[in-house]
């Protein structure tokens, strides 16, 4: 399918999640890779959640297909699919269930452990009904995160019993429910997956203790590497994994792999990002543009699957 049959595009961006700023910013950043292809593109400002306002906004616009650069609750938990899929709009990433999943990382970690994947031990607490000493007895450090959320928002990292309410608290602040896991040692990898192929791991290097907000958004606090100098059968092993988690989910288009790469070169799945960050020095364009696959042309591949997918 060739440019000129894409239509009217719109990239549907902002969203009333914690992630709007990120959002914007990957939003702009296809919309102005889609313009210079010669595609015509067009902003959509998500402002909420309400599926009736949507719709209408949605139809006014008179969109032929949606490239979604909606970030966090709404844009990668199947709310803003599900309009779409209603409107028969074709639409970039992955549909209703496999968005809901990989948002929520209790539901993809037990399909990940039932299937033989590594993920770190967890428990799950909801607000208002459990006690701190009826956690479990991980050591510290230990890692306290909401269940669907990204960009480490809300995520802390513990050293004692003494800081363990204060993260709590920050994590309740963006979830009724949150995950307290063990903390793994390791090298922290991520893993590109564009229409069913696992693309070259990025290795993350950050100045912080972990890969928090900060470390991902503000300049000169990261590096990566890309390939990661790992291995080749390592390398292999863990893209395989990753490709197999975005599989198990019944991902499409694409989707990002977070990774831990423990001391005996085993992987642990972190989460799966299945609208990871979309500007020309994200994770997933880097990776992509190692394979030799640019910026504008990536925009270009996702709309030309979301197209494929609805013909499926």
């Amino acid at each position: 399918m060739g440019k000129k049959d894409f239509g009217r595009v719109g990239v549907l961006m902002a969203g009333p999640s914690s992630e709007k700023k990120i959002s914007l910013k990957s939003g702009h950043a296809v919309l102005n890779a889609l313009r210079e292809s010669g595609v015509n593109a067009l902003p959509v400002i998500i402002k909420n959640d309400s599926i009736k306002d949507n719709i209408r906004l949605l139809k006014s616009k008179n969109i032929d297909c949606a490239f979604i650069a909606l970030h966090g609750s709404f844009g990668e938990d199947g709310g803003i699919q599900n309009i779409l899929s209603k409107l028969k709009i074709p639409f970039t990433g992955s549909g209703v269930c496999a968005s809901r999943l990989a948002m929520d990382k209790v539901a993809s970690r037990n399909i990940f452990k039932k299937h033989g994947l590594d993920v770190p031990c967890f428990q799950v607490i909801k607000r208002n009904s459990y006690k701190i000493n009826n956690l479990r007895a991980f050591n510290f450090p230990l890692v306290v995160k909401p269940v669907s959320h990204g960009s480490s928002i809300g995520l802390s990292i513990v050293d004692s019993k003494k800081n363990i309410p204060k993260a709590i608290k920050l994590a309740f602040k963006f979830d009724k429910r949150i995950i307290i896991e063990e903390y793994i040692r390791g090298r922290e990898l991520t893993v590109g997956i564009i229409d069913g192929k696992a693309l070259p791991v990025v290795e993350i290097f950050t100045k912080h203790f972990f890969f928090d907000y900060q470390a991902k958004y503000k300049k000169g606090l990261t590096d990566y590497v890309v390939p990661a100098k790992l291995p080749s059968k390592v390398a292999t092993k863990v893209k395989k994994k990753a490709l197999l988690a975005h599989k198990l989910l019944g991902c499409f288009g694409c989707s990002r792999v977070d990774i831990i790469l423990d001391a005996k070169s085993k992987p642990f799945i972190l989460e799966l990002n299945t609208i990871p960050g979309f500007t020309a020095t994200s994770l997933l364009p880097k990776a992509a543009n190692k394979s030799g696959i640019g910026f504008n042309e990536l925009c270009i591949k996702l709309i030309s699957l979301a197209y494929e997918k609805t013909q499926r």
